[in-house]
Parts: C-alpha cells; structure tokens; sequence
C-alpha cells in the first residue's frame, strides 16, 4: 500500500507570521492538530496543538495578540513521499517520533498529511503496534 493510497489531502499551510489564535481556530474548525508552515513555497516548520500550549500559553510573557506561528513552531520539517510504500512512512514517523508528517509529490509540493490515525486504520495489525509503541513512550 502506498501513502497516496491513505493520506489526507486537501492540506494547506499558514505563513510564519500567522497569528497563533488564528492557527488555533484552523485546528479546531478543521478537527486537526498540527498545522504546516511556509515561506517562499517551502515548508519550514510545523505548529501543533502542544506547541501552542507549551510554547506559547505556558510561557510567562505569552501575549496572544502578539504571538505567532514563528514563535510556537517546530523549526524544520520532515516528509515522506506519496508513492512511498506506508511501511517506509510508518518507520519514518516511528524514527521521528512523529504522529503526522506532511506528504509530498515528486516535484516536492505538499499534497497531504499522514497521520496517526491513518496508519492504525490502514497498515497491519504488527506495523500499527510497533508504531504506536514507539510514538507513545516517554521522550
């Protein structure tokens, strides 16, 4: 099975100078977590729902009208293909300890998201497992 086969598509991302509570309104009117940033057509990070919390709202000088994607995301950004084979995906995330990972195309656009959820309904019974395990322990 390959990842086009499971992703979600229909993913867009946020610029970098996207206010938080705007981010955090995508998550909830979309029922998602994490929401991908971009500058210059690249992806150049990631805001989660726990970025929001720990980068943001647990910090003593947070100001929620100043605050934005920049200042809360995950620097960096780690993809897998849509023609990868889910397996390959699987062990990606479970390397990264990651729950979602963006999906790109061969001219390297983002064309979906993968989640945790799509591997446990989609991949094996042992793949989801092991995966799973990996992600959920303490790190």
């Amino acid at each position: 099975m390959k990842v086009k086969d499971v992703m979600h598509t229909g993913v867009d991302w946020v610029s970098p100078e996207t206010p938080v509570a705007e981010i955090a309104r995508l998550m909830q009117a979309h029922d998602i977590g994490c929401i991908p940033i971009g500058e210059d057509d690249h992806l150049v990070g990631m805001v989660t729902d726990r970025d929001i919390v720990c980068k943001g709202l647990a910090r003593k000088d947070f100001n929620a009208a100043r605050t934005t994607a920049r200042d809360v995301m995950t620097d960096g950004i780690h993809c897998c293909r849509e023609d990868d084979d889910l397996a390959k995906a699987v062990h990606h995330m479970e390397t990264l300890k990651v729950r979602r990972l963006p999906v790109i195309n061969k001219s390297k656009r983002m064309v979906g998201m993968i989640s945790l959820g799509d591997v446990g309904q989609f991949a094996t019974a042992e793949l989801s497992a092991q995966y799973v395990k990996s992600v959920s322990a303490h790190h």
